[in-house]
């Protein structure tokens, strides 16, 4: 009976205790923080300018023609190491030895000529001699001494013209020689041979222009990436800057290089102005290629051990400040738009550029369950963390990135990724 009577006692306040330490978790739960926060934390940061451009050899000659005819023979071929004045291609110099007979032909026929006005002067000036004697002792009349006179200046001028043909078969035999030549090919440089466009028996025109039938990298140990790098990053990019590179034929290996040259001229495609950088690298392993496409990134600014916040914690604003904010960037865009008549002028302190050093931003740092306020100077940025140059921010200070997802008025909270956007009716980041 008397333990009838203790468990009847006991029971009640088990239950009344239990109870009570519900409540008591209910309500601490309650007070915990709705907002999801990391540590802040000292890394390195490296702010990088990215870009993608093409592998080149520095010095690429395009070998061709001068002359018109059939491929004879091929001496190279695709991947061929070649030497200066090597030969790699000849022409068909049937037609070309042809032409080189004839106008040696001509040469020697206008050298006769030059012999033959060289006796008709010595006839006409014997002539000429003669008649001046006879003239002295008045055998002739004046008019037989006029024609003397006139047939020899006729050899003479004769002789000059003959000489003149000379001249010119000569040089026509200089043209023929060249042009045959020219059917045999030379390689202008020592190199290898990228690409071969031409075949044997394939007949090719030079009137236009000069046919490519070996493309000539000269040295692939030494190559150069053309990059495109948008005008709001060219400021960034300088001579001597330290990039490196990969390329999708070796993902894991990162390549390095310098800038060699930044051009001034600006390529414009759809209202899109960008500038050539050119950097130069090593290939000494000869493991890139000629076409590969190199994603590039130029070095700006690196830091090492810094205090930094994660970029998303610059977005965000706490659920009862984003009304006020609100309201105020759309005071700002009012009084930002131009009004007819009106001149505008900047104001003290509007500019973008922030305090001198870097901008200034307000985070916001939980305190207890308390989010406050914090003034921050930003240094560089790698696009997923910044740089604290100044505040009041220290090491391992809970930086808040967004609030929890189901958050109410009130404080409750469920558990949810702070980078997914919020369900409707509940507060996210921004």
């Amino acid at each position: 009976m008397m333990r009838k009577r203790t468990l009847l006692t006991v029971i009640p306040l088990l239950l009344l205790v239990g109870a009570g330490y519900g409540f008591w978790r209910f309500r601490t739960g309650a007070k915990e923080s709705p907002y999801v926060t990391v540590p802040a934390q000292r890394e390195d940061v490296t702010q990088v300018v990215s870009s993608t451009g093409t592998l080149q050899a520095v010095i690429t000659v395009q070998v061709g023609s001068q002359v018109s005819g059939t491929i004879d023979k091929l001496f190279v071929d695709f991947n061929s190491k070649v030497k200066k004045e090597q030969v790699i291609a000849q022409l068909n110099q049937d037609k070309f030895q042809a032409a080189v007979d004839q106008a040696r032909a001509n040469l020697l026929a206008a050298q006769a000529n030059v012999a033959k006005a060289k006796v008709a002067i010595e006839d006409t000036q014997r002539t000429l001699e003669r008649n001046k004697e006879l003239m002295k002792r008045e055998l002739i009349a004046q008019s037989e001494m006029d024609t003397a006179q006139t047939a020899y200046d006729a050899a003479v001028a004769q002789y000059q013209v003959n000489r003149a043909q000379v001249n010119q078969a000569q040089a026509a035999l200089n043209q023929s020689m060249v042009d045959l030549n020219n059917t045999v090919i030379h390689s202008p440089v020592d190199g290898i041979v990228v690409s071969r466009n031409v075949d044997v028996g394939q007949t090719v025109a030079a009137s236009l222009q000069a046919p490519t039938f070996f493309t000539i990298a000269n040295d692939l140990s030494k190559m150069e990436v053309h990059t495109s790098v948008d005008e709001a990053d060219v400021g960034n990019v300088n001579e001597e800057q330290e990039v490196t590179f990969t390329v999708d034929a070796f993902p894991s290996r990162r390549f390095r290089g310098k800038v060699y040259q930044v051009r001034n001229a600006p390529t414009i495609v759809q209202n899109v102005v960008t500038y050539d950088a050119v950097v130069r690298i090593d290939n000494k392993e000869l493991l890139l290629k000629p076409g590969m496409t190199a994603n590039v990134q130029f070095l700006v600014s690196r830091k090492e051990n810094v205090l930094t916040v994660p970029n998303v914690a610059m977005r965000f604003k706490p659920p009862d400040q984003k009304n006020e904010a609100q309201e105020l960037l759309r005071q700002e865009q009012s009084r930002a738009a131009p009004k007819v008549g009106a001149r505008r002028t900047s104001r003290p302190g509007s500019g973008g550029g922030g305090a001198r050093g870097g901008r200034r931003l307000t985070i916001y740092v939980l305190r207890g369950i308390e989010a406050e306020p914090m003034e921050v100077q930003l240094g560089i940025t790698d696009g997923s963390k910044t740089e604290v140059m100044s505040g009041d921010l220290k090491e391992n200070d809970s930086v808040i990135i967004g609030m929890a997802s189901g958050v109410t008025a009130q404080g409750q909270t469920g558990i949810a990724n702070p980078f997914q956007p919020a369900r409707p009716g509940g507060f996210g980041f921004r």
